[in-house]
């Protein structure tokens, strides 16, 4: 990662995810980026006030995105969240081992996300505050020339009358005494002393301030040739993903349809194996079929030598079948008199009883007719 990243970018906070992107023909489903848990890292770039996300798989980059005020970080589960990246025109996951390194990471994002919004801010404030202290500087540079202007002129002008103020005073101290050298020379030279101060000063303060305008023109001159490097940096490096792209989007569509053809022998293999699957059940079935027909054979086999034995016992059977048909039609026979003798008695027995009935009817009115007698008996001994 050290490698990728500039000399002038440091790593200030590092993690290890998983690294998805968003399937950018769909925007739905997620595609991982790495096959296993890589480095994530933030990067911080001093000399453009800028930070980075960088992960890098082996010697493929992964992830280069840079963080904006815009950006939102979203988790969408305990483990797992997501930011979109209107530059790279994508969306990036990542996926954590465990919820406290999503939120560290979170959390990372964002202060990198106010510090970027806080350069931005003061980016812009520089520049304005540059450009209305040139226009004001302009102004007050005109403003003073047209100021200064007058005084130049009087400057020479008193020059040249202070060429000429010695001679006319050698002059009068040939003609004249003391006093009058004194009363004529002293108020003029003390006036261009003064003019001559003012000048001397006035100098000062415009060359003190060409050296200002100097340096702010020199730093202006700098950051536009940083601000210009770094813009080139960008378009070289745009152009730079821009091929990187076309050539994953290539590689991504030869995979896909590598997938697909690989999908449509994997769905061959498929219906291959159910099919041998279903013939080697039929088979098992078959063969199942087959025992099942081999041990009715030999059962059919076994009874096929019984058959002898079971005919001759089937013959003494029907021999002693007949001999019991015989007794059971004499038993029958004999059954059919016994029938006869049993009604033949059942009519005796009614007569009997018949016979019975009537002796025992005679017999009562014989006892009803004796007591009958012994009562007149007993009354003849009483009245005897």
């Amino acid at each position: 990662m050290s490698s990728f990243a500039s000399y002038r970018e440091q790593p200030i906070f590092t993690t290890r995810a998983h690294v998805f992107q968003i399937d950018p023909s769909t925007k739905k489903n997620w595609v991982p980026a790495s096959k296993q848990a890589v480095t994530v890292s933030y990067f911080y770039d001093s000399t453009r006030n800028s930070y980075r996300i960088i992960s890098v798989d082996g010697a493929k980059v992964i992830i280069n995105s840079t963080i904006t005020p815009n950006m939102t970080f979203t988790k969408t589960s305990q483990k797992f969240g997501q930011w979109a990246d209107s530059r790279a025109n994508t969306v990036f996951g990542l996926g954590f081992p465990s919820e406290q390194q999503l939120t560290k990471f979170a959390e990372k994002f964002q202060e990198v996300k106010e510090a970027a919004k806080l350069a931005r801010d003061r980016s812009q404030e520089k520049i304005e505050t540059s450009s209305n202290h040139s226009q004001t500087s302009f102004a007050a540079k005109m403003k003073r020339e047209m100021q200064e202007t007058p005084s130049v002129r009087l400057c020479v002008v008193l020059q040249e009358s202070g060429r000429e103020t010695p001679s006319s005073t050698r002059a009068s101290s040939v003609n004249g005494t003391d006093d009058e050298k004194a009363s004529h020379g002293g108020p003029a030279e003390a006036h261009l002393k003064s003019e001559n101060d003012k000048l001397k000063i006035a100098l000062a303060q415009s060359s003190s301030n060409v050296k200002k305008w100097e340096t702010e023109l020199q730093t202006l001159r700098e950051s536009n040739a940083r601000l210009s490097t770094a813009l080139q940096e960008s378009a070289a490096s745009i152009e730079h993903w821009k091929k990187q792209f076309s050539a994953c989007k290539e590689e991504n569509d030869q995979l896909r349809s590598k997938i697909e053809e690989l999908e449509e022998q994997c769905n061959e293999i498929n219906k291959e194996k159910e099919r041998n699957a279903q013939l080697s059940r039929r088979l098992q079935e078959l063969e199942t079929e087959l025992q099942d027909k081999e041990l009715e054979l030999e059962e059919l086999r076994k009874q096929g030598e019984i058959i002898p034995e079971l005919m001759s016992e089937c013959e003494s059977v029907s021999e002693q079948l007949q001999a019991a048909e015989k007794k059971n039609k004499d038993l029958e026979e004999k059954v059919r008199t016994l029938r006869t003798e049993v009604e033949e008695s059942k009519h005796r027995q009614t007569n009997l009883k018949t016979e019975l009935k009537n002796f025992l009817d005679v017999l009562d009115g014989k006892i009803d007719e004796l007591h009958d007698f012994r009562q007149g008996l007993s009354k003849l001994g009483v009245d005897n």
